[in-house]
């Protein structure tokens, strides 16, 4: 008997310890995150899957790290033997400790990667400790490095855009046109940034009688006058294939002197043309964002946030590769569309179910106005589209020029506004594999529509009360079952007779 018990304590021991050598560089995670953040998107297994030159990732990662810390570092090194067994080992890595000697250091600091303070607690007391949290990718002679490692869905894209990066040979031309008052690449290095990744930027003047080098043109927030040459060069590249991005301010909001008014470029007057009709109206939308605005309470002047529609917020997309993974845009000073060309006219963006349109030039009224109900009568109103024409090259139209900038012009816009023209630019240019990866990670969980406002605040009490009371309601029914079946033990065994 106890040479048995010896053998299964033997046996069982050798199992767990060849399963936890196993698990080491075999394993598989059963992933419940709403948006799959344990779990490689198609565009990275694509990416690794197609290497044909090894790549190389150095991780350079303080050992005695907070357990946030310590958590991201197994996050990583789990994420690196998925990314070496997806690409079939054609993705190495190590990690190397810089904080163990001052060669190490140095190695660390030559490679790209710098140290941060981050903050500890040891034996009560608070204190500063310098950590390394850094990688380097090298594939042949080409190198990417990540100063700084993030969580959740911005480690796998950081490590994927970077090996995509350095494996795309020749990167086709993106054109940024400048010379009417646009913002610049500098106002614009967020989508800069996001689209060097595959395509070479380059600032485009559409004097050029010749554009045939641009895979797409992207075309943002003109404000000058547009000499009748520009469009007809601009036709010509159409003609031949070509893909253009328009987001086009048709009127322009002044909060300063609380005025709205229009703006004309001739742009307007050349989309007309093609059956696109820019509104010379802003776009209201009870689902919004808000403005700071200063109210006096007694003797005090107070900063209070105020909804203003004039900024809709949009959070109901369609299925389209374009808007797949976003959460939630805003467009400040918006115009609606409308098509009445003889082409095909998909919307991808779209106001709430309610929401208005108001004539341009306007003023505002962001203190005193109370908005209600009978404000917006109109519903889905089109902000955004593309039109696909015979003998044309595909054109996406969207009705504010100002969602994607980001510097002195821009009000510090969100992810989502980056990735929405990053994402049109990958579908004009048809290359739509790394937008699922660009949008994966959830940036806002906002409420949804059926629930705002002040008609449905019984279907926001009923909810609030029932994911209070419910997992009280199950402990509640749990603890009588039980308390029953241990009633119904006793009593049977108090019938039984125990010898």
């Amino acid at each position: 008997m106890k040479k048995t018990t010896i053998s299964t304590i033997l046996l069982v021991t050798g199992i767990l310890v060849l399963l936890n050598v196993l698990s080491a560089n075999f394993f598989k995670r059963i992933d419940l995150t709403a948006d799959k953040q344990y779990t490689l998107s198609n565009a990275t297994k694509d990416i690794l899957k197609t290497l044909d030159t090894p790549v190389t990732v150095t991780a350079y990662f303080s050992e005695d790290l907070p357990p946030n810390l310590q958590k991201l570092r197994k996050d990583l090194q789990e994420m690196l033997v998925e990314f070496r067994n997806t690409s079939k080992n054609m993705v190495d890595y190590r990690f190397i400790n810089p904080n163990e000697s001052p060669e190490k250091e140095q190695e660390a600091g030559q490679s790209g990667i710098r140290p941060v303070m981050i903050n500890t607690r040891e034996k009560d007391q608070s204190k500063q400790q310098k950590a390394y949290l850094g990688a380097v990718l090298k594939m042949g002679e080409q190198q990417e490095v990540i100063p700084v490692i993030t969580s959740g869905a911005g480690m796998e894209y950081s490590l994927s855009t970077s090996i995509k990066k350095m494996s795309v040979q020749d990167k086709p031309a993106i054109g940024i046109v400048q010379g009417h008052g646009e913002p610049s690449l500098q106002d614009l290095s967020q989508v800069y940034q996001s689209l060097s990744i595959l395509y070479t930027i380059e600032p485009v003047d559409l004097g050029s009688p010749d554009l045939s080098k641009f895979k797409t043109i992207g075309w943002v927030a003109p404000k000058d006058s547009i000499p009748p040459s520009h469009f007809a060069n601009l036709d010509k590249y159409l003609q031949g294939g070509g893909g253009l991005f328009i987001a086009i301010n048709r009127v322009e909001g002044d909060l300063q002197s609380q005025t709205g008014s229009l703006v004309n470029t001739g742009l307007e007057t050349w989309l007309a043309g093609k059956g696109i009709n820019v509104e010379p109206s802003f776009l209201l939308d009870a689902q919004c964002g808000s403005v700071t605005v200063q109210q006096k309470q007694g003797f005090f002047m107070m900063n209070t946030p105020v909804q203003f529609p004039y900024l809709p917020l949009i959070s109901q997309f369609p299925e389209h590769p374009i808007t797949k993974g976003l959460e939630q845009v805003i467009l400040p000073f918006a115009s609606p569309l409308n098509y009445t060309g003889t082409g095909t006219f998909s919307p991808f963006l779209q106001s709430s179910a309610k929401a208005a349109s108001s004539p341009a030039p306007t003023t505002f009224d962001v203190v005193n106005k109370k908005w209600t109900a009978s404000d917006f009568q109109q519903s889905n109103l089109p902000i955004g589209g593309i039109i696909e024409a015979p003998g044309s090259g595909r054109i996406i139209v969207i009705g504010d020029g100002d969602f994607p900038v980001t510097g002195q012009r821009g009000r510090g816009q969100s992810k989502d506004n980056i990735s929405l023209m990053v994402n049109s630019i990958d579908f004009l240019s048809d290359d739509t594999g790394l937008i699922e990866l660009r949008t994966k990670g959830v940036a806002t969980r906002p409420i949804k529509e059926e629930y705002l406002g002040d008609e449905n605040a019984s279907k926001r009490s009923f909810m609030k009360y029932l994911n209070f009371g419910l997992p009280l309601l199950l402990v509640i029914l749990y603890g009588l079952f039980r308390n029953q079946r241990q009633r119904s033990i006793r009593i049977r065994r108090m019938q039984e007779d125990y010898s």
